[in-house]
C-alpha cells in the first residue's frame, strides 16, 4: 500500500480556500489493485480542493487513456478516459443531507487525510463503456485484428449453414400446413 500513499491529500493542514493538486496515474497504480481489469494506462487527475469551515469539496477531473480488451477481436487497445466528479469530505458527527448523485466521505475528527486512490480507480472503470470495441479509422473501417474478424465471419457462416434436424421437422410441418 506504500505506493498508493501519494494519492492522499492532507486536508486538515490546508488553509481555508482553494487548492489544486495533480496526480499521475500509470501502470504501477493499476498493479496495486487485485484482479484489476485494467493493467496499463496513462492518466492525469486534476483535483481542485475547496476547504471551508465544516466541509471540504474536491472537484476531480481524470483525463487520459487505458488499455482495454476489445469485445469483438479480443485484442487490446488504448481507450480514452474522461471523467469529472465531485467528492465531499465531512466530519462524521455532522448531519448530511443527500444532494443527488454527489459522493460523500465521512471522516473521524482525528483523521487528517483523504485517500483518493480508490475513488480514482473506481471512477476510471465506471467511465468506460459497457461495449468496448476498437474505434473505426478515418475511412470508417474497423481497426480490429483482421485475422480474428475473418475467423469470426467464417464461424458465423458455419453456424448459419448448420441446422438442428429436430427443427427441420418442425419447419416441414409449417410448410405442409400452408
Amino acid at each position: 500500500m506504500g505506493y498508493l500513499k501519494k494519492y492522499r491529500v492532507n486536508f486538515r493542514e490546508l488553509d481555508l480556500g482553494h487548492h489544486r493538486f495533480s496526480f499521475e496515474i500509470d501502470d504501477r497504480f493499476f498493479s496495486w489493485f487485485e484482479k484489476s481489469e485494467i493493467q496499463q494506462g496513462s492518466l492525469t487527475a486534476a483535483v481542485e480542493l475547496i476547504k471551508e469551515e465544516r466541509l471540504t469539496t474536491l472537484h476531480v477531473k481524470l483525463l487520459g487513456e487505458v488499455s482495454v480488451r476489445c469485445d469483438r477481436c479480443l485484442d487490446y487497445f488504448m481507450h480514452p478516459v474522461e471523467f469529472t466528479g465531485t467528492l465531499y469530505v465531512k466530519p462524521e458527527e455532522d448531519e448530511w443531507e443527500e444532494k443527488g448523485k454527489e459522493e460523500v466521505i465521512l471522516v473521524s475528527p482525528d483523521q487528517s487525510e483523504v485517500d483518493l486512490a480508490q475513488y480514482f480507480y473506481e471512477s476510471i472503470h465506471l467511465s468506460l463503456p459497457l461495449k468496448r470495441v476498437h474505434p473505426d479509422d478515418e475511412n470508417g473501417n474497423s481497426t480490429c485484428d483482421q485475422d480474428m474478424l475473418k475467423l469470426l465471419e467464417a464461424h458465423q457462416r458455419e453456424e448459419q449453414n448448420e441446422t438442428d434436424p429436430r427443427w427441420d421437422k418442425l419447419k416441414n410441418l409449417f410448410v405442409k400446413r400452408n
